[in-house]
């Protein structure tokens, strides 16, 4: 079982095993490609939007304008809104349903390197046995934009309910193709990520440059991590585990919920933006350090977090790493593991205790890829061993987890032999069952707008307790 709240609590969680002024436009023209149309015969059934916040399909003139940088012109085939966000880019061949839909991505404007994207369509929003859902990271997408240099218009694969087209449309989501990918990348390496805008059927002025809204000056964990505690059951486990929720993937939790054993023990999730906003939860972290032996495992985000609580100070990367291809070296083996990653920033390795020690190290930039304490069972990386989607290299690490929360229950076992680590079945029965009060992305100025209203001080980083 899972639970998430939105500050530092413990829960319980059940778990079994657009022309332009004055500039020449990159690209004129816009490229489609068709493929068979999916089949109409099945009981599949798209999915329902959450919340009325989508558009019909724009097909519209559309700019990317990155901001003191180049402007490319395109057609829009996503919702028709204009966005501001930091632009990234991800070298993934597959598996942008899964990547529009990470949390990680929140307040960023996706721009994809493989040339086609959109020919397998979108599935719907089945849910597995555990009430995850099996084919997104969350139940909506989470980047503010999507660019691509060719989207299918048609879709084929049995799993899929609408387009991407339609999919960005109902979201809310702007998209733009027949853009020059390859340049956008090119000048996003050599400048580093940065930010950019989407506009739809307007032509660009400079003097809107201003408006830009940088995503790193919000708390973006706040707006991804849960309001309340929910739990997942597996049906088939009993182990409880505490999740710390900073936007944590649907895969993660199906990682640990498909792991049957008997354990208690501390998880702390992936999650957009800066680290340094999650004070308390770093607080909350290095308390736990001081004055508990239970195992700790965080990937992402949740690694920066537990290198922050252990003294270590975090930097932000040129152009991040988003990939699903990229080599890890294991400082414990020697061996290479091909990973799956989605970040802009890294712990400086240079700054750990003496305590700790660098456990995994990218072999493309040297930065830091994990950290692993000495003498007791904490252990974290920056990147995603349940790989959804990606390769599979590294998931044993999520058993090395569970084997050491299985030690530790062993052992309290004997120290407490009447201890009960068995949750309240009052209290199953009254949790949510998914994530509660997240607010689906309506573009980052929508965003600081609700910042201003709201308060944009609240701490995110809702700890969660599993049990299979």
């Amino acid at each position: 079982m899972f639970t998430r709240l939105q500050k530092p609590i413990v829960g319980l969680l059940s778990v079994g095993t657009k022309p332009v002024k004055g500039k020449k436009p990159f690209v004129s023209r816009l490229q489609t490609r068709s493929f068979a149309n999916v089949e109409t015969n099945t009981p599949r059934q798209q999915p329902t939007p959450s919340r009325q916040r989508g558009t019909p399909p724009s097909f519209d003139n559309a700019n990317l304008m990155i901001r003191n940088g180049p402007v490319f012109n395109g057609k829009s085939f996503g919702a028709k809104s204009n966005v501001s966000g930091e632009a990234v880019f991800t070298t993934s061949l597959v598996g942008y349903p899964e990547s529009l839909t990470d949390p990680s991505y929140r307040g960023q404007i996706l721009v994809f390197t493989q040339p086609l994207i959109g020919n397998y369509g979108v599935p719907s929003s089945a849910r597995d046995e555990n009430g995850l859902l099996k084919y997104f990271e969350s139940p909506n997408i989470q980047a503010v934009g999507v660019v691509v240099a060719d989207v299918a218009t048609n879709y084929s694969h049995w799993t899929a309910v609408e387009s991407l087209s339609g999919w960005c449309a109902r979201e809310g989501v702007p998209a733009i193709t027949g853009v020059d990918t390859r340049a956008i990348v090119t000048y996003l390496r050599e400048q580093g990520s940065t930010l950019a805008k989407i506009t739809i059927g307007e032509e660009y002025d400079e003097e809107q440059d201003e408006a830009f809204v940088d995503p790193e000056q919000i708390n973006l964990v706040r707006k991804v991590s849960t309001k309340q505690p929910f739990h997942v059951s597996s049906g088939t486990g009993d182990m409880h585990v505490a999740l710390i929720d900073c936007g944590v993937k649907e895969n993660i939790l199906r990682s640990l919920v498909g792991r049957a054993h008997h354990f208690d023990g501390v998880f702390i999730s992936n999650g957009p933006g800066d680290p340094t906003y999650c004070h308390e939860t770093v607080h909350t972290l290095r308390t736990l350090f001081q004055t508990s032996q239970l195992p700790v495992f965080g990937i992402c985000l949740g690694h920066q977090l537990v290198g922050l609580a252990a003294g270590a100070r975090t930097t932000k990367l040129k152009y991040g790493n988003r990939a699903h291809n990229i080599p890890c070296l294991d400082l414990t083996t020697g061996r290479v593991h091909i990973t799956s990653q989605n970040h802009g920033y890294a712990v400086d390795a240079q700054t750990l205790p003496p305590d700790f020690k660098e456990y995994f190290v990218n072999l493309n930039d040297s930065s830091n890829e994990g950290i692993i304490h000495k003498s007791r069972p904490i252990f974290s990386t920056q990147f995603h061993p349940e790989a959804r989607g990606g390769p599979l290299d590294s998931s044993y690490l999520f058993d090395n987890y569970l084997e050491s929360v299985k030690r530790y229950k062993d052992s309290q076992a004997i120290l407490q032999p009447n201890r009960d680590n068995r949750p309240n079945p009052l209290l199953v029965d009254l949790l949510a069952k998914e994530r509660v009060g997240v607010v689906p992305t309506l573009g980052m100025e929508n965003m600081a707008r609700a910042n201003a209203a709201s308060g944009a001080n609240a701490q995110p980083g809702a700890m969660a307790a599993a049990a299979a």
